[in-house]
């Protein structure tokens, strides 16, 4: 068995200034888990099943175009969860409906949550810090187009790594 994830990673220099700001804070899984805005979260399956997810994977690219992502302010779960994230200001929409084509077929599953676009900068903290994390981070805001998503394989010693990527390439309406 392999753990797997589906994600849009944040580019760069986004990505890195949000993952370095989440190590500092003293979230030690962050060194291990490049900035991303989760589509299918961790997965268990075996290792024989990755080609047809693969294929899966590229169906569901293939039916959805690129778009923009805006991110804007700070946001939490809390109390339900000890999570601390930016906000997806625009782009939600595209996210939820890139997110249905990939939980389907061999990664259709029941999620823990409703499925709410975000990038997780602190999890797992203490709430002063958590609290530290949501007042520091509200004025953050970036804009990118995604314009691929990748599958990434859980590494015991290096973490979440992206083994593909797939590339939106549906027409866009309008």
């Amino acid at each position: 068995m392999t753990t797997i994830g589906v994600a849009i990673a944040v580019p760069e220099p986004w990505g890195a200034q949000l993952q370095e700001y989440r190590a500092n804070l003293g979230d030690d899984s962050a060194k291990g888990i490049p900035t991303h805005i989760t589509l299918m979260p961790p997965f268990d399956v075996e290792r024989e099943r990755i080609p047809a997810i693969e294929q899966h994977l590229l169906q569901a690219s293939a039916t959805n175009a690129d778009f923009k992502i805006h991110l804007r302010g700070t946001g939490s779960f809390r109390p339900v969860s000890p999570v601390v994230f930016v906000v997806v200001v625009e782009g939600i929409s595209a996210c939820e409906q890139l997110a249905l084509s990939v939980r389907r077929g061999p990664l259709a599953a029941d999620l823990q949550f409703p499925y709410h676009p975000h990038v997780t900068v602190a999890h797992d903290l203490e709430n002063s810090l958590l609290d530290r994390a949501f007042a520091e981070l509200a004025s953050f805001e970036c804009e990118f187009r995604a314009e691929n998503f990748s599958l990434y394989v859980h590494d015991k010693e290096e973490g979440w790594q992206p083994t593909r990527d797939f590339p939106l390439t549906a027409s866009a309406e309008g």
